[in-house]
């Protein structure tokens, strides 16, 4: 993660020596003076630009990672994950709403956009729980995957209709849509914030429920866990990290999916080591999918979601083809 930030904030089509970027930092923490060999616009340049944008970049990887995390734990499937089940679309969904519709709820002012993505995410994943158990009784892991994949694309559809329903003012939301964290800076990260660390804190309270759970729901209960509580903790925490991250960022795919199942494949399946392990590790990614998308063909930029995608992809084929064969 450090690494990974140093060189989010030292790369660029501006190089800063890792040195001066270190100095700078220090210099801002405790408000100490700029040393007189760095200039004002280097300075600019990393405490509000590529500084806030790393550290944004981190948070929503780290949120994203621990909520794929979370939801490969409860239903026991390297499938599942925020984008597969449909809770990044419902998020999506919500923080568009809220900007077509110039929604602001009383007394929450700036966070209205975070809450709402959060409150949508949340209950699109209670739909697709409910749809699922309509079509299969026994509620099978494979019956969640695939409802969320019918309601993510109802709900990108929402989407769509809503972007071409507007004025030239929002067409710049298609850009969010694709999954950014460009030239957001430290208000964004003060959305999130909260978010992560409530979300993060309730998912390592219930790491060892999480760890019995993957024994089955009979197993755990025979060990004294209330399973339908600490369901519905893991499942809020989960759409209270996704939420948040969708708001501030739009909609990055496949970081909850293949993160977690790399930890998973190095560290094991304790999920008392495993969450904060896929936090770290997905944080780091993210801002170093941020470093690329701004580098590789400078001077433009390409939207994270798209990078992610290209990355994730060819992995989510690999994990359901061994999936599969592990079955047969």
């Amino acid at each position: 993660m450090i690494v990974s930030v140093s060189l989010g904030v030292s790369v660029g089509s501006v190089p800063i020596p890792l040195f001066h970027v270190l100095r700078i930092l220090t210099s801002s923490l405790f408000h100490l003076p700029i040393p007189h060999d760095i200039d004002r616009g280097t300075v600019n340049i990393v405490m509000d630009i590529r500084f806030p944008r790393a550290v944004l970049a981190l948070l929503v990887g780290c949120s994203l990672s621990l909520a794929g995390c979370a939801f490969q734990g409860l239903l026991k499937n390297p499938l599942a994950d925020p984008y597969t089940l449909g809770v990044s679309s419902g998020g999506a969904l919500g923080a568009v709403a809220v900007l077509f519709f110039g929604i602001s709820l009383p007394f929450f002012g700036d966070y209205t956009l975070p809450i709402i993505s959060v409150l949508t995410a949340f209950l699109t994943l209670l739909i697709v729980i409910f749809f699922a158990r309509l079509v299969h009784r026994s509620l099978s892991v494979e019956t969640i995957i695939l409802a969320g994949i019918i309601f993510s694309s109802f709900l990108g559809a929402l989407i769509s209709l809503l972007i071409a329903l507007t004025g030239e003012e929002l067409r710049s939301i298609i850009g969010w849509i694709m999954g950014s964290v460009s030239m957001r800076g430290w208000p964004y990260i003060g959305l999130i914030l909260p978010f992560f660390l409530v979300g993060f804190f309730i998912l390592m309270m219930n790491a060892r429920e999480l760890n019995a759970l993957a024994f089955g729901e009979n197993d755990a209960r025979a060990i004294g866990v209330n399973v339908q509580r600490h369901k519905m903790y893991v499942l809020f925490a989960a759409s209270l990290l996704t939420g948040s991250a969708v708001a501030v960022s739009g909609t990055i795919g496949f970081v909850g999916l293949v993160i977690p199942h790399m930890a998973r494949l190095i560290w094991g399946v304790d999920h008392r080591h495993l969450l904060p392990l896929s936090m770290g590790v997905g944080g780091a990614f993210l801002v170093l999918v941020d470093l690329l998308a701004r580098t590789i063909i400078s001077p433009t930029e390409l939207p994270i979601g798209v990078l992610t995608a290209i990355i994730g992809s060819p992995v989510f084929a690999f994990i359901f083809i061994r999936s599969r064969r592990k079955e047969v």
